[in-house]
């Protein structure tokens, strides 16, 4: 569900405000932005200013109210009436990162999240399967790694060892 920006021209004051609303960097993981995690929902305009609609990646994470105050700073430094809206549903997925955003990850040393999300449709069965993951090492590109820890830095993202070169790395969950 990519996010959507209303009747914002990109060479006005509100359109520019707008793209650097969405290059605020995840406080968290500042080599990906905020609109490539996938948070921003929506951007439009309102009157002078500019309504951001953002959906949280997981409940309760300590990130999202970080990511509203650098959005609301963008728009205090440019002297626009930003607003910030925060929508639960549907819930975030992975589904939504793009793929820039993906390869930001890799090239960080995290392996970016593979495959579907759990559920196929929101408010649908979740699947549930007896494989092990294959999780590719984003240092050496191996398959051959193992889970170390469910959770690591972050809630969102496991810690991973490669068994081939040995290194560990953090592990962008599915969700």
């Amino acid at each position: 569900m990519p996010s959507r920006t209303s009747d914002i021209g990109p060479t006005d004051l509100l359109g520019r405000v707008a793209q650097a609303v969405r290059a605020v960097p995840d406080p968290e993981i500042p080599v990906i932005t905020i609109e490539d995690l996938g948070v921003i929902r929506e951007v439009e305009r309102v009157g002078d200013g500019l309504r951001v609609t953002i959906t949280p990646t997981y409940s309760g994470c300590p990130a999202m109210r970080a990511m509203e105050e650098a959005v609301l700073d963008v728009g205090r430094r440019a002297g626009v009436p930003v607003e910030v809206v925060t929508r639960l549903s549907p819930a975030w997925t992975t589904d939504w990162m793009s793929e820039q955003g993906r390869e930001s990850l890799r090239r960080f040393g995290i392996a970016p999240p593979t495959g579907e999300r759990a559920h196929a449709a929101a408010g649908g069965p979740v699947g549930l399967t007896l494989q092990a993951r294959q999780v590719t090492c984003p240092l050496c590109g191996s398959p051959d790694t193992e889970e170390i820890a469910r959770f690591g830095s972050t809630a969102c993202k496991a810690l991973r060892r490669c068994l081939a070169c040995r290194e560990p790395f953090d592990e962008f969950k599915t969700i």
